[in-house]
């Protein structure tokens, strides 16, 4: 059975890192790319948030017994296809995954830019993920 409290911290605290990528965010390309700390903050933060989706998604799996994910991206994979999240979620979500590891993983220079874009543009796909997993556990 899917412990409600796990799921609850876990996503109190994709939340406060999202709210931390919303207060770095709020500036214009040119700064964002001179400002170490602001990246690294960015960085972290998208980390820490993503990892912490996985976790949630890897604790219902486990849970309920869905299946046995090759992969971090199988997992949500897993959870459309017990209705969890919705194919266009899990799309989201499998490219979130990728970019965290990029960003743990270091394949290559991270490229400020995208950084960017994302902390703009697509951390509000974590919280569209959030919602879908507590309107079916019923949160």
């Amino acid at each position: 059975m899917v412990d409600k409290d796990l799921i609850i911290a876990k996503a109190s605290s994709v939340k406060r890192h999202l709210s931390r990528i919303k207060e770095k965010r709020d500036t214009d390309i040119e700064t964002f790319l001179k400002d170490l700390d602001r990246q690294e903050s960015i960085l972290f933060n998208l980390q820490m948030s993503i990892q912490n989706c996985i976790d949630i998604a890897a604790h219902i799996i486990s849970e309920e017994g869905v299946g046995v994910p090759g992969s971090t991206n199988e997992m949500f994979y897993l959870l459309e296809d017990n209705g969890y999240i919705s194919v266009d979620i899990t799309e989201k979500m499998v490219k979130a995954v990728g970019f965290r590891n990029f960003i743990v993983h270091e394949y290559g220079r991270v490229e400020l830019k995208q950084v960017f874009e994302v902390a703009k543009k697509e951390i509000e796909d974590l919280e569209k993920y959030l919602l879908s997993i507590f309107l079916k556990i019923g949160i």
